[in-house]
């Protein structure tokens, strides 16, 4: 009986020791959810004031630099400096995308109304875990900034 009662104490013990170290590693998770969260906000705030980055309108530099003359290469997307996602211009199509970012349009477009990133990485076929939707949600939020998508206030997106 009295082994019983010893080892009934070691492991209340013991259990209590792991659940406190586990309180301090989702203390220190939440932390860092929360700084991402907060990255997140000032860097939509910072694309959204810079238009993605580009330079807003009314700024000119002091003295124009004179254009490079362009190079003649064929490359693909992503090379040498090339978007993978251009902007949105009137006349072109979703020909000018990666299959990737196409079926992506793909999903947004035959969507009944604006999706979560997490519902399109679902629908290609990734798992429903933070590793595999984020990489989504970049290339959403990419689509979003170069004109093809609209991201609505709640984070969602719907086709332009």
């Amino acid at each position: 009986m009295a082994d019983v009662l010893t080892w009934t104490i070691e492991r209340r013990l013991a259990l209590a020791k792991r659940a406190e170290l586990l309180r301090k590693e989702l203390g220190e998770l939440e932390t860092e959810v929360a700084g991402l969260e907060a990255a997140e906000v000032v860097f939509g705030q910072w694309a959204e004031a810079t238009g993605g980055g580009r330079r807003p309108p009314g700024i000119v530099s002091p003295e124009p630099e004179p254009e490079p003359e362009p190079a003649a290469v064929t490359v693909g997307p992503g090379a040498g400096g090339m978007r993978v996602v251009p902007d949105r211009v009137e006349g072109i199509g979703l020909e000018v995308l990666t299959w990737e970012y196409r079926r992506i349009m793909e999903i947004v477009a035959g969507a009944d109304g604006p999706v979560m990133a997490k519902d399109v990485a679902l629908a290609l076929g990734r798992e429903a875990t933070p590793a595999k939707i984020e990489p989504v949600r970049g290339q959403l939020r990419k689509l979003a900034d170069r004109g093809w998508l609209v991201r609505t206030a709640s984070g969602r997106y719907r086709p332009r």
